[in-house]
């Protein structure tokens, strides 16, 4: 595509996920063109690669952004930098008419997962990309939900210590409650919960998640694990289209909770039903980050994926 018909994008958090998008978007988006990399470091290691590449920069954070000469012509922010930072930016960057990409766990807009509801929310101004954990389950609990009714689902997400920078660390409180809320607004649960573990495994692990649902196992439950199987495969395959390295590491599993011998579930009760097991791994594509910050790669590729849709719908409503 002719450069000038790309839209142009802003990335607000010159570190790792910041500088990891940056890559993906000059190597891989069909649609998107970088307008500027932003930071508060001068001395990062983002920022020195974007000016390399001629991409504009700034160390004055978003005060910066809005002075740079081709401010007007972004369209696209991503968030790359804090829950707690965004909401300023949002405020700024909606008083001039910019779309902005959350990467963080704020939530100020609608939870966004790409291959379940971003067509929903195209209009909104601020999409939420939930949390890496989200990206990663979120589909699957859909999964089982377009297929029957989930009563509960529960994510653990196992990450790599080493992948799990200052931001990570600073914002696991609100990586716990966004994709919690994420599996029930998103996934389509009645009930969600989320854990997160850092391993401290050497060498590094890669990202692996585990999904459980309880499940209505329907009139006939061979029929439903069979249907529950075939939605997980076809779930799989949409997220591997901007995600190569996820995938199942073995077949989906399933297990009748008897009436007679329910499972607690706080603030549901006891409950019987299907349990359903689906475990994951997401491997990194290695464009900036290791191939085992899987979690952090899995938050940009969807970033990025979400991005690349928006410019087109932007794209299709100025030619309207």
């Amino acid at each position: 595509m002719n450069d000038a018909a790309r839209v142009s994008v802003a990335i607000i958090g010159s570190g790792n996920i910041g500088t990891d998008l940056m890559i993906k978007v000059m190597r891989y988006s069909k649609h998107l063109k970088m307008g500027a990399m932003v930071g508060i470091d001068p001395a990062s290691d983002g920022l020195a690669r974007a000016a390399r590449l001629n991409v504009p920069t700034t160390h004055e954070g978003i005060d910066g952004l809005v002075k740079l000469p081709n401010f007007k012509d972004i369209r696209i922010a991503f968030d790359a930098t804090s829950a707690g930072a965004h909401k300023h930016h949002n405020e700024v960057l909606q008083k001039h008419g910019v779309q902005v990409i959350d990467l963080t766990p704020a939530a100020i807009g609608p939870y966004v997962v790409p291959v379940v509801n971003l067509e929903a929310n195209l209009d909104s101004p601020n999409i939420n990309m939930v949390t890496c954990g989200g990206q990663a389950t979120i589909p699957m609990v859909r999964a089982v939900s377009r297929v029957t009714p989930v009563h509960y689902g529960e994510i653990v997400a196992s990450i790599s210590s080493k992948s799990a920078g200052p931001g990570t660390r600073a914002n696991i409180d609100e990586f716990t409650e966004t994709t919690s809320q994420a599996i029930v607004k998103v996934g389509g649960a009645k009930r969600g919960k989320a854990l997160i573990i850092l391993n401290p495994a050497e060498p590094p692990l890669i990202m692996r998640n585990t999904v459980f649902c309880l499940a209505d196992p329907g009139v006939d439950e061979i029929a439903t694990a069979t249907a529950i199987e075939a939605s997980v495969k076809d779930m799989v395959e949409k997220v591997q289209a901007y995600v190569p390295g996820y995938r199942l590491k073995q077949k989906v599993q399933f297990e009748r909770i008897p009436a007679e011998k329910p499972i607690n579930v706080p603030g549901l009760g006891k409950l019987s039903g299907l349990k359903v097991a689906i475990f994951l791994e997401v491997e990194g594509a290695g464009h900036y980050l290791p191939n085992y910050a899987g979690n952090l790669d899995i938050m940009t590729s969807a970033a990025m994926a979400a991005a690349d849709q928006l410019a087109v719908s932007k794209k299709l409503a100025a030619a309207a």
